[in-house]
């Protein structure tokens, strides 16, 4: 679709061919939280695993950013984004569908199942720097804002819904065949994004090894140079430190240290992504009412505030662990929510077309590529520490990198016109 094709849209309108690229967003993720739920569930439930072995799990999830991360981001800045998206779809509903075919055959281990998540990851990474990417192909940069916001509100739909069904779903048919509906998902999102028209750059040829590193150097130096954003990249990166920490502790917290169900962990899950969807509808008026950098540091402190209930689940009855671990996982999304769509907004108006996939996948690359490290690490010393001191090390994090900003002139940035 042209962009003059966009124009005769109303400021509340968004293009048809948004909307199927949002559906396909909302019912991917869906299955993805849903997943992620099942394979946390899996580790420690279906194969007896441990606290460290989440976290291998979600380093396995994130290492291909770090190890092929800042590369993928040169490719697809050379490449037509909407095919890219397709095939790795494709790919990561194959490759999901391994999981409970190991199982079906008896041989599945965390072994197995950390190449299968290894091999997802890196799809996903090909994947994530062609969306992002091609998200401002679709709307206009007035609209890129709430474009967002209405993808987070999908997104906190599905990670409201994703937890009480994969909760459901483990407890019913286990956590191996609970992994198949995230296959039908990306199936689903293929579909959908194939019968987006739109007109993108042809692809670059001759392109060399030297030309593709000199890429990733100057995406690199765009991202903490020029462009502005390294003090917000430093920043999210130690949001990452905490958020790798509570995403180790977290099920392991809950079903050893609080005896919970997988039924009553989903529902806690499920509350934390109400609190998204109401951070995704109220985040454009705070953000126009505080600004963006102000909006940001605000979810850092509420995150800080979320990780201190959480702790104090501990030692509480059932009924009143559940009630603070709710309130907690609310409060997580609700920053979540509100922060992301100003955070990536942000990013995209101050960069260029041609560097928008090296300026996304550099930084998440390396935001993931924080996770592969501390993930096995806060395993590690939650099983030696004990899980309540690595959520108090997270909290400390937290508290930190809210600090941090306030400390600076982003606080005072607001996203250009």
């Amino acid at each position: 679709m042209k962009r003059e094709a966009r124009r005769g849209t109303s400021p509340q309108a968004f293009p048809r061919d948004f909307l199927l690229y949002w559906r396909a967003d909302a019912v991917s993720g869906l299955g993805t939280y849903v997943t992620v739920f099942a394979l946390q569930a899996l580790v420690v439930l279906t194969l007896d695993g441990t606290a460290e072995d989440v976290g291998w799990l979600n380093a396995a999830r994130w290492l291909p950013y770090l190890v092929f991360g800042l590369v993928i981001g040169a490719i697809v800045d050379g490449r037509r984004r909407l095919p890219l998206m397709v095939g790795t779809d494709l790919l990561q509903a194959v490759l999901l569908l391994t999981i409970p075919l190991l199982w079906w055959l008896d041989v599945l281990s965390l072994p197995a199942l950390l190449l299968v998540v290894l091999a997802y990851g890196t799809a996903a990474v090909v994947n994530m720097s062609a969306s992002m990417s091609f998200l401002p192909r679709l709307v206009d940069r007035p609209d890129l804002q709430r474009a967002h916001a209405r993808v987070d509100g999908a997104d906190a739909v599905s990670s409201t819904a994703g937890p009480a069904l994969g909760g459901l779903l483990v407890s019913t048919v286990g956590a191996p065949l609970t992994v198949v509906l995230d296959s039908l998902s990306y199936l689903y999102s293929a579909l959908a994004l194939h019968r987006i028209v739109v007109d993108e750059p042809p692809a670059r040829t001759g392109v060399t090894a030297r030309g593709l590193l000199g890429e990733v150097v100057e995406g690199v130096r765009w991202a903490y140079g020029g462009s502005g954003l390294r003090v917000l990249a430093i920043a999210t990166h130690g949001w990452f430190v905490g958020h790798a920490i509570v995403g180790v502790v977290l099920a392991p917290y809950a079903f050893l240290t609080l005896d919970l169900t997988a039924f009553q962990f989903g529902v806690v899950g499920a509350v934390g992504g109400v609190g998204a969807v109401i951070g995704a509808a109220v985040t454009t008026g705070v953000g126009r009412r505080l600004g963006t950098g102000r909006t940001i540091i605000v979810c850092h402190v509420v995150t800080t505030a979320a990780v201190v209930a959480m702790l104090l689940a501990g030692g509480l009855s059932t009924v009143a662990a559940v009630a603070a671990l709710m309130t907690g996982q609310g409060l997580y999304g609700l920053a979540m929510g509100m922060s992301n769509s100003h955070e990536m907004s942000y990013r995209q108006l101050v960069t260029p077309d041609e560097l928008q996939a090296r300026t996304n996948t550099t930084l998440r690359s390396l935001n993931r590529a924080v996770v592969v490290v501390v993930a096995p690490i806060a395993g590690i010393l939650a099983d030696s520490w004990g899980i309540s001191a690595m959520l108090l090390v997270a909290t400390v994090v937290f508290a930190l990198v809210a600090g941090g900003l306030a400390a600076t002139s982003f606080r005072n940035v607001r996203a250009p016109a």
